[in-house]
C-alpha cells in the first residue's frame, strides 16, 4: 500500500557494500559506479588535492565562511578530478569544466568519452557518480543534520500526496522516510541538470497506488498536469516535450547515518560501489 515506509526509505537489504577498486576499472556504457570518500583527511592530502584545483575552484572555495565547508569543497572537487583522471588517464590538473546555465558541471572538451557526473556531499562524506553517455545525479544527507521541521517542508515542498504519505508513516520512521524522498528529489533534479527550475513539488518519487494504475500505465489529465508519476518503487518517467524519458532511481544507505539516492537515464544499468582511500 503507498502508506508503506519502504517507498521513502532506504531499508536493510539496500545497503551497498562499497567495494575496494580494481586496478583496471573499466566503466562500460551499462555501469554506473557510484564512489563514497570521507573528506576529513590530512592536511598534506588537502594541500595535494588543492593543487589540482583551477581558479574558478580556488574563488569558490574561498567564499566559504566556515574553515570546515572550505575543506570538505576543497577536497571534494579535489577528490572529483582524481576520479576523472583514473577514467579519462589524464592528470587530475588538467581537467577542465564547464557549466550549464543552472550550475550543473561537465567535462570540457572531453572528445569522445563522453563521461557524465555528479557529485554530492554531507557531514563528511562525499559521493559521486559516473556514467557513460547517460545523465546521472546524486544526493546524499546526513541524518543527524539539523533540517527543522521534516513535517513542515514536506508540506512545501513535496507534492500533496507524497506529504500525505509521510504523515501517515509512524513517527519513529518518519525521519528516514523524509530523507529518502528528499534524496530522491534532489537526485533526479541534479540528473536533469536544471535545479530548482524544476519545483520540488511538481514531480513525484512515490508509486502510484494499484487502484490508481490504468492498465496501461497512463495517468488521468489532472494527474499529467506537469506532475512526474512514478510507475514502480524505483522508474520514473517523464514527458520532455516531445519524447518519454525514464529515469532509474536507487535509494540507499551510505553509511551509518547517511541515506543516499542516485539517479539514471535508461533502463538496464548495472549498479557498482566502490570506496576512495586517499591518496
Amino acid at each position: 500500500m503507498i502508506g508503506s515506509h519502504g517507498f521513502f526509505g532506504a531499508t536493510d537489504h539496500d545497503v551497498r557494500a562499497f567495494l575496494e577498486p580494481t586496478a583496471n576499472l573499466a566503466l562500460s556504457k551499462d555501469a554506473v559506479h557510484v564512489w563514497r570518500a570521507a573528506l576529513d583527511v590530512p592536511e598534506t592530502q588537502i594541500g595535494v588535492l588543492r593543487e589540482t584545483l583551477d581558479e574558478d575552484e580556488l574563488r569558490r572555495a574561498e567564499r566559504f565562511r566556515f574553515p570546515e565547508h572550505r575543506r570538505h569543497f576543497i577536497v571534494a572537487r579535489g577528490i572529483l578530478r582524481r576520479l576523472l583522471a583514473r577514467y579519462l588517464n589524464e592528470p587530475a590538473d588538467r581537467i577542465g569544466f564547464e557549466y550549464n546555465r543552472y550550475g550543473k558541471p561537465f567535462l570540457k572538451e572531453q572528445g569522445s568519452s563522453l563521461i557524465r557526473f555528479n557529485l554530492s556531499h554531507s557531514g563528511g562524506m562525499a559521493l559521486y557518480v559516473f556514467s557513460r553517455i547517460r545523465e546521472v545525479g546524486i544526493d546524499i544527507e546526513w541524518t543527524r543534520r539539523r533540517m527543522g521541521d521534516a513535517e513542515q517542508i514536506a508540506t512545501r515542498f513535496f507534492s500533496p500526496r507524497e506529504a500525505k504519505v509521510l504523515l501517515g508513516i509512524p513517527e519513529h520512521l518518519r525521519k528516514e522516510a523524509f530523507f529518502g524522498c528528499w534524496t530522491r528529489k534532489e537526485a533526479y533534479i541534479k540528473a536533469r541538470g536544471k535545479g530548482l527550475s524544476i519545483p520540488l513539488d511538481r514531480f513525484e518519487v512515490i508509486p502510484l497506488s494499484e487502484e490508481t494504475i490504468p492498465p496501461n500505465g497512463s495517468t488521468n489529465a489532472s494527474d499529467r498536469d506537469n506532475l512526474s508519476i512514478l510507475t514502480d518503487p524505483f522508474t520514473l518517467r517523464t514527458d520532455d516535450g516531445p519524447r518519454q524519458t525514464t529515469w532509474g532511481m536507487r535509494t540507499f544507505k551510505a553509511g551509518h547515518e547517511y541515506i543516499a539516492a542516485v539517479v539514471v537515464e535508461g533502463e538496464e544499468w548495472r549498479m557498482q560501489c566502490w570506496q576512495w582511500w586517499g591518496i
